[in-house]
């Protein structure tokens, strides 16, 4: 077992490691959630139950992929799911479309070969739309003359054909291939470190994110953001949903990066969508990238999604490579709160597979750190004054680690304790207790949260309030014990508001865990 509170620097604790005799002693202890992408494979209730038995936490759909009639049946078999087993809630993420550019139609639909050296004409012509050949090749973003110069290129299929930009004339833009490849009907189309114009939000996003507030998913995966203006433009699409769900900001390009700060600001979240970051910019960049998302989210509290090619080759096989093990846990080490699975579970032939391998890189790799020193850093990186929820917060998970505490209770509505106390990342579980049902599920956002819903309702009598406190108290221990999660004797750090509702969190208890099944029976909160 791994002392997490021993006090040495963080390379006298890598030093001590001993990777040989360690073993995972709880696997419900796992702090770092897993979003998994669900394909027609993997939606039926069947591998939906065995997904999240393997761990799966965040359920993604993907809105590039699929219609309003395939999601909402993935929505009804999650729904099913949680009904028909016990376990932690399921939270459902739409993965918006966004804005893209893409080639028109080719010839006949027939696909060119393109050899390197070979000169064409990129243009906007609407008359080549459906006559692409290796002459003309349209493509569909009006404003492309305009946004290029010689010597930048134009990727086309994901980068997998490279077109340098010799000159420009009027709605043409002249090319020559870098390498050799294939003209296809409707390949999508990226322009690397160029800041493009397109609508934050196309007519498809509308209707889906109007879907996604409609069928009540919890979160938004908000494709190639580029400003802080885009997140407020997806709010007020949202309307009176907004405030339950909660939009992470995928970066995926060049502006993304530039304008990183306003766009965390103004997120809940974000993702570090590496897969088109790769394309527009240099890929030995995108490790810089994701090193500076994941600290600068650490900083702010924010929860930080890894995501794209995590354990790619287990789509085709049943164990992944060695190198991706070691980037599932060197994403957790940087920070991340969450990591992603893409085609490995939405078409991949071990998708369950893919969430255990997952499970226990990341699991393994929380256990490698040495939260004392993590905590000091974070501590010492705070500006000051701050407000009394995150002064509680921090205190909270300073008296966990001098308590060596089993875990750390909270009552919550919003969620905003939780991701606070989950900040400071404390080597213990973050009980969440609420009987807001979105707030079970957002929680998953963010690190070493397990939410645990209410099921009882509002006091009416405030004089109650002590009493329904104390009862709720009870109820996230009970269900932390059948986790295993706190040991009965043990010590919790119970934090708590002076009364109901959000921004009230003011005060913390240290308790123990009760040992005899009296401890666990709720009070009477009803006047006589």
């Amino acid at each position: 077992m791994m002392n997490h509170f021993a006090r040495m620097s963080q390379i006298e604790w890598y030093a001590s490691l001993n990777p040989i005799e360690y073993k995972i002693q709880n696997k419900s202890m796992r702090k770092t959630s897993i979003i998994a992408t669900i394909g027609p494979k993997t939606n039926n209730v069947e591998t939906l139950h065995q997904l999240r038995n393997a761990g799966v936490n965040i359920i993604r759909l993907n809105a590039s992929h699929g219609d309003h009639g395939y999601f909402k049946s993935v929505i009804e078999n999650c729904r099913q799911v949680e009904r028909e087993a016990p376990g932690r809630p399921l939270a459902l993420a739409l993965d918006t479309k966004g804005p893209e550019m893409r080639t028109g139609v080719m010839l006949n639909n027939e696909d060119v070969k393109i050899k390197a050296g070979h000169e064409m004409i990129v243009t906007t012509d609407e008359h080549f739309a459906d006559k692409c050949s290796a002459e003309h090749l349209y493509i569909d973003y009006k404003n492309l003359p305009k946004k290029v110069e010689p010597g930048r290129q134009i990727f086309i299929d994901d980068g997998i054909l490279s077109l340098r930009v010799l000159r420009v004339e009027g709605d043409n833009v002249i090319v020559r291939a870098d390498n050799n490849g294939t003209l296809s009907s409707r390949k999508g189309v990226n322009l690397p470190l160029t800041e493009v114009d397109l609508p934050a939000v196309s007519p498809k996003d509308i209707e889906d994110l109007k879907f996604a507030a409609r069928e009540e998913t919890d979160i938004v995966f908000a494709s190639f953001i580029r400003s802080r203006e885009d997140i407020i433009l997806i709010r007020s699409i949202l309307g009176e949903h907004a405030p339950r769900m909660r939009i992470i900001a995928k970066i995926e390009n060049h502006q993304g990066v530039l304008n990183f700060d306003e766009i965390m600001d103004e997120a809940d979240g974000i993702m570090v969508a590496r897969g088109d970051l790769g394309i527009e910019i240099p890929a030995p960049q995108v490790f810089l990238a994701q090193k500076m998302m994941i600290a600068r989210c650490n900083l702010a509290g924010k929860p930080v999604i890894c995501a794209t090619q995590m354990l790619e080759s287990m789509t085709y096989n049943n164990r992944p490579t060695r190198a991706e093990v070691s980037d599932v846990a060197n994403a957790v080490v940087d920070g991340a709160d969450c990591v992603m699975l893409s085609g490995e579970t939405a078409k991949g032939e071990y998708p369950v597979e893919s969430v255990r391998y997952m499970a226990e890189s990341a699991q393994l790799a929380e256990d490698s750190l040495s939260y004392t020193a993590l905590f000091n850093q974070l501590r010492g990186s705070l500006r000051l004054p701050t407000s009394t929820i995150e002064t509680i917060s921090l205190v909270a998970v300073s008296a966990s680690l001098e308590q060596r505490a089993d875990a750390i209770l909270l009552m919550s509505t919003s969620g905003e304790t939780a991701r606070l106390v989950s900040k400071y990342r404390p080597p213990c579980p973050i009980l969440v207790v609420t009987r807001n049902k979105y707030t079970t599920r957002t929680c998953h956002l963010n690190r070493g949260t397990y939410p645990f819903h209410y099921p009882l309702p509002h006091i009416q009598d405030m004089s109650h309030w002590q009493e329904d406190v104390d009862n709720r108290i009870k109820f996230g221990l009970s269900e932390a014990l059948k986790l295993g999660l706190v040991r009965k004797g043990g010590t919790i750090v119970a934090v708590q508001g002076w009364r109901g509702g959000k921004g009230h969190t003011n005060s913390l208890r240290i308790l123990t865990v009760p040992t005899t099944s009296e401890g666990y029976i709720l009070e009477s909160t009803t006047a006589n």
